[in-house]
């Protein structure tokens, strides 16, 4: 999950998917305790996703506008291809 994806979602869907999320990692360490973990590489991916969540909420609770990334070319790069 991607973090622009992320701000595409509604407060309540965000809320679901943090709820969704945290389930899954719960049972993911439960199956790591006992040895039955087939991918043990979903635990971190799981951990990122809820903190992913957790920031897109507080940043909308605290009212911040944040703009999302995007690969710019530089106006030096434009000005040579005009030449």
């Amino acid at each position: 999950m991607k973090i622009a994806e992320v701000r595409n979602f509604t407060d309540s869907e965000l809320v679901a998917k943090k709820k969704d999320a945290r389930q899954e990692y719960f049972n993911l360490r439960l199956q790591q305790q006992t040895g039955a973990l087939e991918k043990p590489s979903r635990l971190n991916e799981i951990r990122k996703d809820v903190a992913k969540l957790e920031t897109v909420l507080s940043e909308r609770r605290l009212g911040l506008k944040v703009k999302s990334r995007t690969a710019k070319k530089p106006a030096a790069t434009e000005e040579k291809k005009k030449k």
